[in-house]
Order: C-alpha cells, then sequence, then structure tokens
C-alpha cells in the first residue's frame, strides 16, 4: 500500500444548498461543481472541495445521491486540515451545525475538535 492510501472521499448530504453554505462558511472556500459522472452514478449531484489530485492528501466532495442518506453512525471519519481547529470550530454553530467535541488534545499528535454538519455527518478537524 503506498503512503496516505486515501484518494477520495464523499460526504453524502440531501440538501446541497444548505451543505454548501456549512462548508463554505466554516472552511472559508468556494466549493466548485463537479460534472456528473456517466453510467450508473449519472444523476449525481457534486461540488468539490478545493484541492488537485496531484498533491499528498486527499480531495473529495460533497455528494447528493438517490436513495443515499446523510449522517447516522457511519463508521467513518473525515479529518479535515486546520491550522487551528478552534478557529474552524469556532464558525460551526453559526453555520448550522453543532460542536460534539470541542478542541482536545491528542498528545504529539496535535488537537482534534468533532463537530456535526447540517446534514447530520460527523466531522473532524485537525491542527498540529
Amino acid at each position: 500500500m503506498k503512503p496516505n492510501p486515501v484518494v477520495w472521499f464523499e460526504i453524502h448530504v440531501q440538501d446541497m444548498a444548505r451543505a454548501r453554505k456549512f462548508y463554505e462558511a466554516v472552511f472559508q472556500c468556494q466549493l466548485e461543481t463537479l460534472k456528473s459522472p456517466a453510467g450508473e452514478a449519472n444523476g449525481m449531484q457534486m461540488l468539490s472541495f478545493p484541492g488537485d489530485m496531484t498533491t499528498m492528501g486527499a480531495s473529495g466532495a460533497l455528494v447528493k445521491m438517490e436513495g443515499v442518506p446523510s449522517g447516522g453512525g457511519g463508521g467513518t471519519l473525515v479529518y479535515f486540515a486546520c491550522e487551528d481547529c478552534a478557529v474552524e470550530q469556532g464558525r460551526v454553530e453559526k453555520a448550522g451545525g453543532k460542536v460534539f467535541k470541542p478542541k482536545f488534545s491528542i498528545g504529539e499528535y496535535g488537537q482534534c475538535a468533532l463537530v456535526n454538519d447540517t446534514e447530520g455527518n460527523m466531522i473532524g478537524l485537525h491542527s498540529m
């Protein structure tokens, strides 16, 4: 297996406009529309996070797809890199989300915060 093996992630949503507003407010970025893929995945709505597939780390998108729910205890948690995760955590509630666990230490590996977006998804915020 290659180092940093994750190359893509998707955060499933039910209300794309509401989710876009949340993520753009918390991370102070612009999400870009991705063309719907061909084949069986046709009809999906996708907004990608800033990124390119040539640098270390994973890029990803918000995805609205028929029959795929958001939220719930999915068992996978995506962590977003932050300069200081307390800053992004401070924007969560104003953007309509909830802070699940405020910034806490993970020792030599930095700090994290766990938050819920407007769609019921839990995401992690990480800083060194």
